[in-house]
């Protein structure tokens, strides 16, 4: 019975954490707290934690959501659908034609991942409940339990490794090694409308640029990740900072699908550069043909 009191008061000790006796005009960590740490620079932290926990939710709202599909849709199914063909009408004319159906389900997937955890953010607790200790009659919160995935750097440069990661394996099996070196380090100049002597200085100006390029693609990693980690971890320590006011909630639901849908757009735009080529001309060679055929 002793031991179950101790225990009992242990608890209660470290775990109580809420905005108005914890962690009240203090601001969110920068590095995640480690719930499980296994040494040698291995740990389970809180921002993996609650990745993992929202996204077996997400997982299983959107199955029970679903349901089994149907020709006459359930609800469920219908508010599914709909967010399924409001992407595909803003992302597939960007990506283009060819690489879309291969690159729509990961973007639907960076929009719908991106958007819950960055608005599980907002969820009571959050930040709030976890391991602490008092100081001057006053519970000071050192790890707390739950974080949200994309206010931890280390979350958001995984999910800008997948999607650059992504991009090279989309662009090289759409594109290809040789449209991307053309792309990148071709001539873009009209050889016909081009006085003969700027044609090779052209050239070689065009090869500058695309090393410029190619620099600017090895960044895109980072740009990704700073950008959402910046504008998530800002705003839950705004909302710390503020003692939680309620107007900043619709300002981090705004902040929250706007990175979401900027996070998406960037990777189908830099998708897009390489493979979305000649589509409105894919018709053209076989009408032309035809027409040659006929005559």
């Amino acid at each position: 019975m002793l031991s179950i009191n101790k225990f009992l008061g242990l608890v209660s000790a470290l775990c109580l954490a809420t905005v108005a006796h914890a962690n009240e005009g203090e601001g969110v960590s920068p590095a995640a707290a480690k719930l499980v740490d296994f040494g040698n620079g291995w740990a389970i932290t809180n921002s993996m934690a609650t990745g993992w926990a929202v996204s077996a939710i997400l997982v299983g709202l959107i199955v029970f959501g679903m349901g089994k599909p149907k020709l006459i849709p359930s609800k469920g199914q219908a508010v599914f659908e709909s967010l399924l063909e409001t992407l595909k009408d803003l992302l597939g004319p960007i990506v283009g034609k060819h690489a879309f159906p291969f690159a729509f389900p990961l973007l639907v997937s960076f929009f719908i991942f991106i958007l819950f955890h960055n608005w599980m953010g907002l969820l009571p607790g959050v930040g709030t409940i976890g391991w602490g200790h008092e100081v001057d009659g006053h519970f000071h919160l050192t790890s707390p339990w739950i974080r949200p995935f994309n206010s931890d750097f280390n979350g958001t440069i995984a999910l800008s490794i997948v999607s650059f990661g992504a991009w090279c394996f989309i662009v090289l099996k759409y594109a290809g090694p040789k449209l991307i070196i053309k792309d990148l380090f071709g001539n873009k100049a009209d050889k016909a409308e081009t006085p003969g002597w700027l044609y090779p200085v052209l050239t070689l100006v065009f090869i500058v640029v695309g090393f410029i390029e190619v620099m600017s693609i090895m960044i895109r990693p980072v740009t990704l990740s700073v950008r959402l980690f910046g504008n998530v971890f800002g705003g839950e320590n705004l909302l710390h900072g503020t003692s939680f006011i309620p107007v900043f909630y619709f300002m981090e639901l705004l902040v929250g699908l706007i990175q979401a849908l900027v996070f998406t757009l960037l990777t189908s735009v830099y998708i897009g550069l390489l493979c979305n080529h000649g589509d409105d001309h894919d018709h053209a060679p076989a009408g032309g043909h035809a027409a040659e055929a006929h005559h």
